[in-house]
């Protein structure tokens, strides 16, 4: 009786107190069922940099956004008058095709309408005086052609300038002293340097050709500043040279046509030339190329069925 009394005492002190003392399964203590909150571990270093320069990229990212969106017009309307340039009608020139050369002849001619025209604006600062051997030009020619300009590469003992006769191995010399000279005598426009421009132009010589026959009275409706000439061949059409070509403008010796589509002809093989004067050479030396290597390929073939002629395959 005292047994089950002191049972029931201790059930009710248990009940009163509110605990659960009853042993876990296998004798271990019970777990939560939920795990207690925890704080976030802070990002390494590495990944701070990678999100600051998510932020910088971002923020350069809304700059770019908002200056193209001033720049969208003018942009625009570069296109639009790019679009209104007129393509140049391709012409047949002889040193098209692996195995086109010069006409010497031509060039010579093409030397004198620069020589003649051109030259009073366009320099050729790439070439020397003595690469003009490559146009049938004797040594004696072309050293009487360079005299005819004079060069400053000295100063006296007073610190003035010496001039000289220019020599085959100078660069061609330049009509004016500076840029700022030529600007001043061209009303403000620099006119361009014209060794590399068969090269700079797309569709090169056939730009230069078109340029130089296409100029035209301006449309009605076309707006042209003082000192500018239309011409549809030049981005934009307005230009400021002149028309630098004219019918009997230049005596050719050797009978040829003196017209104006003929000088544009003989200049543009001119520049041509003068942008790459080893054309012929590098053609020359390609076609050996290819010849070596089909020689070499029909090698090949030949120790290849050698070699494998008794392998089963």
């Amino acid at each position: 009786m005292s047994v089950i009394m002191t049972h029931n005492a201790t059930q009710e002190k248990t009940v009163d107190s509110g605990q659960d003392n009853s042993p876990a399964i296998g004798d271990t203590p019970h777990k939560p069922l939920a795990r207690p909150f925890q704080q976030h571990q802070p990002l390494s270093a590495g990944w701070q940099g990678l999100m600051r320069t998510g932020r910088v990229l971002a923020l350069a990212g809304a700059l770019l956004v908002s200056g193209l969106s001033g720049y969208g017009l003018s942009s625009a309307e570069a296109l639009a008058a790019e679009k209104e340039v007129a393509h140049p009608t391709a012409q047949n020139w002889s040193w098209q095709g692996p195995f086109g050369k010069f006409d010497q002849q031509q060039l010579q001619r093409g030397f004198q309408i620069y020589k003649e025209v051109c030259s009073a604006c366009h320099g050729l600062q790439y070439l020397s005086y003595r690469n003009l051997g490559d146009l049938g030009y004797s040594k004696a020619q072309i050293k009487t052609i360079a005299s005819e300009y004079e060069i400053t590469d000295s100063v006296d003992d007073e610190g003035e300038p010496v001039t000289r006769p220019a020599r085959p191995a100078d660069r061609f010399v330049a009509p004016f002293a500076n840029d700022q000279a030529a600007r001043a005598a061209n009303g403000g426009s620099l006119p361009p340097d014209l060794t590399l421009m068969a090269e700079a132009r797309a569709n090169g010589s056939n730009y230069i050709h078109a340029l130089l026959v296409g100029y035209q009275e301006a449309p009605e409706g076309t707006l042209l500043n003082p000192g500018q000439y239309y011409n549809p061949f030049f981005p934009g059409s307005a230009i400021a040279m002149a028309p630098p070509l004219a019918e009997g403008q230049v005596s050719y010796a050797d009978g040829s046509p003196e017209t104006v589509d003929q000088y544009a002809r003989d200049v543009t093989a001119f520049l041509t030339w003068a942008a790459e004067p080893n054309l012929e050479t590098r053609k020359k030396t390609g076609f050996q190329v290819m010849i070596v290597l089909f020689m070499f390929l029909i090698l090949t073939i030949l120790v290849k069925r050698r070699t494998w002629r008794n392998v089963p395959h």
